[in-house]
């Protein structure tokens, strides 16, 4: 099963760059993949899925590593280890993920696919930063951290894409992170 998975989205997204997401069919992934167009439907839902599912492997695999974490690890640490858990797995598929991403960037149908799954995770995120401050953090405080680690994760994975390095994505990573760190990020300010 999870080999016929990644077949038909291996072939989607070499037909993606060929010929481009809108003029790619599903018919055309099924038969290069020789697999039949409900078997595509059974794995990914819609054709956005078949390049959205790429990140949103990434970042259900980044929750579930950071669920693992002991409970004791303390948070900015946890939270560092999710940036880093991306990082990791774009890094050990950095092939496949550059070319899905830069589809994802120049196709605006998959903007809105990959804003609501990054915004469900963010969500998941926030709840999960709650649970293990126990309620100590508002939950407001959550889902700020939460959007944090978003910004950062989007902006080191858009350096990365532009620049094709692996090794950006981490610099990208120290960077944004240092920046909020130091408070060198303006932030607004309510008129007196």
């Amino acid at each position: 099963m999870e080999r016929t998975r990644r077949l038909i989205a291996d072939t989607a997204i070499t037909l993606f760059s060929e010929q481009g997401f809108d003029a790619t069919t599903i018919d055309q992934i099924a038969a290069v993949a020789e697999v039949g167009p409900r078997t595509v439907y059974r794995y990914y839902p819609t054709k956005e899925a078949l390049v959205v599912h790429f990140a949103a492997d990434t970042l259900h695999t980044a929750l579930e590593e950071l669920r693992g974490l002991p409970e004791e690890t303390p948070l900015p640490q946890a939270l560092y280890q999710v940036l880093d858990s991306v990082r990791r797995t774009i890094e050990g598929d950095s092939e496949r993920r550059i070319v899905a991403f830069r589809i994802v960037y120049r196709t605006l149908s998959l903007h809105a696919e990959l804003r609501a799954v990054t915004w469900l995770w963010r969500e998941s995120l926030a709840a999960e930063i709650h649970r293990r401050t126990g309620g100590r953090t508002t939950e407001m405080a959550a889902a700020l951290a939460a959007a944090n680690i978003a910004a950062v994760m989007e902006l080191s994975i858009l350096e990365w894409a532009r620049s094709g390095e692996p090794a950006a994505m981490t610099l990208a990573v120290g960077r944004a992170v240092e920046l909020l760190r130091t408070g060198d990020v303006p932030m607004p300010t309510p008129p007196m």
